[in-house]
């Protein structure tokens, strides 16, 4: 069965291809090749103005350079993010990208009856793909995964979307090239079964 997939790059430079790049496009092409739709999402490229207030997040619109991907986060029935470990999180831009757009009225009710049932993107899946310079045995043993979780449990649990399923991919910072390609390989075998 076909879904519609959308591809969220989170690394922050969208200048140059990095292996974020290569893995989100290993797992578009095949997807697309499997008879799924997806969209991509290149936060990356896009102007993210940080939130400073919390009135301005609860009560203004999105910002409509941002319009477009929140609409494409409301079509998609499975959201893939992809994004390099920086300083132990996600990069700035993409957790500003992810304020933005998952606000209240469209992520989370206004006014819950449960704040802790408050998510309003219910019926989606995800999976995450982060990479890292370390072992990524070591940041699931020694760190316990800790910016994974956040993503996982605060954020897209917290706005309904699960399961969530995660690929951790360790030691990227000078991975030669047939390791590349394995990985690649790991990700459209992924894409062709959306998952």
């Amino acid at each position: 069965m076909s879904k519609r997939i959308l591809i969220i790059q989170g690394h922050p430079d969208g200048a140059h291809r990095h292996l974020c790049h290569a893995l989100a496009e290993a797992y578009a092409d095949v997807a697309r090749a499997a008879g799924h739709s997806v969209d991509v999402v290149d936060a990356g490229r896009l102007p993210v103005p940080l939130l400073s207030d919390p009135g301005a997040w609860q009560n203004e619109a999105v910002p409509a350079e941002l319009l477009p991907a929140q609409q494409a986060i409301g079509r998609a029935e499975h959201i893939v993010l992809v994004f390099p470990l920086w300083l132990g999180d996600m990069p700035a831009r993409l957790k500003g990208f992810l304020e933005q757009v998952l606000r209240p009225g469209f992520a989370i009710a206004r006014t819950p009856a449960n704040p802790m049932k408050a998510g309003l993107l219910g019926g989606r899946s995800a999976r995450v793909v982060v990479n890292m310079g370390m072992p990524a045995p070591f940041y699931r043993l020694f760190y316990r995964a800790h910016a994974l979780q956040l993503l996982r449990r605060n954020i897209l649990a917290f706005v309904g979307i699960g399961p969530v399923a995660a690929t951790v991919v360790g030691m990227a910072g000078a991975m030669p090239s047939e390791r590349v390609a394995r990985w690649c390989a790991r990700l459209a075998r992924l894409g062709a079964r959306a998952a």
